[in-house]
């Protein structure tokens, strides 16, 4: 951090705050080319994203030197283009992340940097725009700020209105956006319409069983849940819990097939089916909101219970938290124990084995190197 006196600005340049665009006082010390109003708002920028691309803005906001030939200005055209690309991936990807594991405040100035650079690569009116209007919407709604989630989600409605190459993915997210923003005003039938639309889009692309597709659910049910319509919402939680235990146990089988074979795979290989860490961050929201109603309830169904709590042993398992893995496969065991044996029971017995053993390899490695 340095301080800034505006009054020492070149002249017809005022520097800005990167999160309200008030004058700037305070620079980072960095890279800088990154301004701020107060020490609050570089503190609150770092935490969320600044420190993971503070190097990486140098380049994108420092003027590019005189180049004689057109291909040389051409290249360094390209450059520009490609930096500010990836930091509207990384950036957004952060923002999201951050959105799953229920850091709203934190996901704003991620979302902020994105939106910016996504105006500046794509301009106003691109339907680039619009993932990073839906994470600031859904962000403003998790903190209570309807009315700027709104405002967000109505950029949003229009670009996605007014394109005639917008994806059925794009749509799904707005409509899930559309309906949590409904669900916080307490609306939930116009919310549950919404979500509806969230399914059937979400559907069109990957299927009615795909992960991407048991969001919609998953908010439908805690609508029911919330009018007390308790059978519906159960069998909405079970749903959920049956995609990603479903798609939980493809992954983890092919990392047990590999360490038959005394292959790494840990999903290195591009083709490769994984699990990528936005989709973590949701699957530990949407299971453990999920076996927390379960837990809470009044009379415990074993094989309900059983399922949500294999679905968190291999999430962790597939994280390579294999602590985390123990612990849940230690509550997965007793409940088990109260089923009738069957393939499921082996699948479990056998990742229950291979967690044991990470840890026992982890342990023996600690000690050679202590």
């Amino acid at each position: 951090m340095a301080n800034v006196n505006p009054l020492s600005n070149p002249k017809g340049v005022k520097r800005q705050c990167e999160l309200c665009g008030s004058p700037a006082y305070v620079q980072c010390s960095g890279c800088k080319v990154t301004y701020y109003c107060d020490v609050g708002h570089q503190r609150t920028d770092w935490t969320s994203i600044h420190e993971k691309i503070c190097q990486l803005l140098i380049p994108v906001r420092t003027p590019a030197p005189f180049l004689n030939s057109a291909a040389e200005r051409a290249h360094a055209v390209d450059q520009l283009l490609q930096r500010k690309k990836h930091l509207i991936e990384l950036t957004t990807k952060e923002a999201q992340r951050l959105l799953y594991e229920g850091h709203h405040v934190d996901a704003i100035p991620a979302a902020t940097h994105s939106l910016s650079f996504s105006v500046d690569v794509y301009g106003l009116r691109s339907v680039e725009l619009v993932p990073v209007y839906l994470i600031l919407a859904e962000a403003n709604i998790g903190l209570g700020h309807l009315t700027q989630a709104e405002e967000y989600l109505s950029h949003a409605y229009w670009t996605v209105l007014k394109s005639t190459d917008c994806s059925n993915s794009i749509r799904s997210k707005l409509h899930r956006n559309l309906g949590l923003l409904y669900s916080a005003k307490g609306e939930f039938e116009e919310s549950l319409r919404h979500l509806s639309n969230d399914v059937y889009f979400a559907s069109t692309v990957s299927g009615p069983s795909q992960i991407s597709t048991s969001g919609g659910f998953f908010h439908m049910a805690n609508i029911f849940f919330r009018q007390n319509r308790m059978d519906i919402a159960d069998s909405l939680y079970s749903e959920v819990t049956d995609i990603w235990h479903a798609h939980l146990s493809r992954l983890v089988e092919v990392q047990i097939q590999a360490s038959l074979r005394s292959v790494t795979v840990w999903f290195d290989d591009a083709d490769q089916e994984y699990l990528d860490e936005n989709q973590e961050a949701e699957a530990l929201q949407v299971l453990s909101a999920i076996y927390d109603i379960r837990e809470q309830a009044p009379k415990k169904e074993p094989n309900k219970m059983a399922k949500i709590l294999h679905a968190l042993t291999m999430l962790f398992f597939l994280s390579r938290d294999f602590n985390k893995a123990s612990e849940w496969g230690k509550k997965l065991l007793p409940m088990t124990e109260q089923l009738a044996r069957d393939d499921q029971s082996d699948s479990i017995a056998v990742l229950i084995e291979n967690i044991e053993g990470k840890l026992n390899t982890k342990q023996v490695a600690y000690q050679q190197d202590t």
